[in-house]
């Protein structure tokens, strides 16, 4: 076969594309379930941190085991559904799509080591750029707000990415998101600035207005859902 001639560099071409495609295709299955081991201890690593938990790489899962000591699915009625998949297994993305009556809602039981019990839930959410998530956790009461995390994917450095700085996150330890029997979760203003109900509040991130807005619709989004439920513990 003439090696100058477009039929040579036309085969050549193709199989170079078949070869490398092939390495590619074979590396990505080769990876995914250390990709995904990786992926679940991340998130295991921010449900910690809303408990103001963070270990060491290593000890990651070993302290997810100790701590968590239990998962479980509540539906809107603060019902465990017993059939549901496992509330690490959830996809809350996907979850805060579906009307209220209709979502699965994770939640993690922590024992610290002092044996308090702490109840975390999960939330997704859009801010400026895209997706925003975190975890809340609360007292067994129900209602005090004991820690929170916060991520992002791509917001604005130094602006909409401060959500996930503890100077931000922290400011709602000791908030509440029940009062006088009424579910109303805490509510992200401009600084100097207050909400128009009786809704505990934090001050927005300076300069990420849009993103600010999103931390507090995804958190009205996500816990409203769970307001039976926390009403349930506040009761006990």
């Amino acid at each position: 076969m003439n090696k100058q001639g477009n039929l040579y560099t036309i085969i050549y071409i193709v199989v170079l594309v078949v070869l490398v495609g092939a390495a590619l295709a074979f590396t990505s299955i080769s990876l995914k379930d250390r990709q995904q081991a990786n992926a679940d201890a991340d998130k295991m690593r921010q449900i910690l941190a809303s408990v103001n938990i963070n270990p060491e790489k290593s000890d990651i899962i070993s302290d997810y085991n100790k701590y968590i000591t239990d998962a479980f699915v509540v539906d809107e009625n603060g019902t465990k559904v017993t059939d549901a998949p496992a509330a690490f297994a959830v996809n809350v993305a996907a979850q805060i799509k579906e009307p209220d009556d209709r979502r699965l809602l994770p939640v993690y039981e922590c024992r610290l080591d002092n044996g308090d019990i702490k109840y975390i839930m999960p939330m997704y959410g859009a801010g400026l750029w895209g997706p925003i998530w975190g975890y809340i956790s609360v007292d067994s009461d129900g209602s005090t707000i004991y820690g929170a995390y916060f991520a992002h994917q791509g917001e604005t450095p130094g602006l909409g990415a401060e959500i996930e700085k503890p100077a931000f996150r922290d400011q709602f330890v000791g908030k509440h998101l029940i009062k006088d029997g009424r579910m109303l979760p805490v509510a992200v203003v401009k600084a100097g600035q207050t909400p128009d109900g009786d809704e505990d509040y934090v001050d927005g991130v300076s300069g990420g207005t849009i993103t600010s807005k999103g931390v507090g619709a995804m958190i009205d989004n996500c816990l409203t859902p769970y307001s039976n439920f926390l009403k349930n513990l506040e009761a006990k």
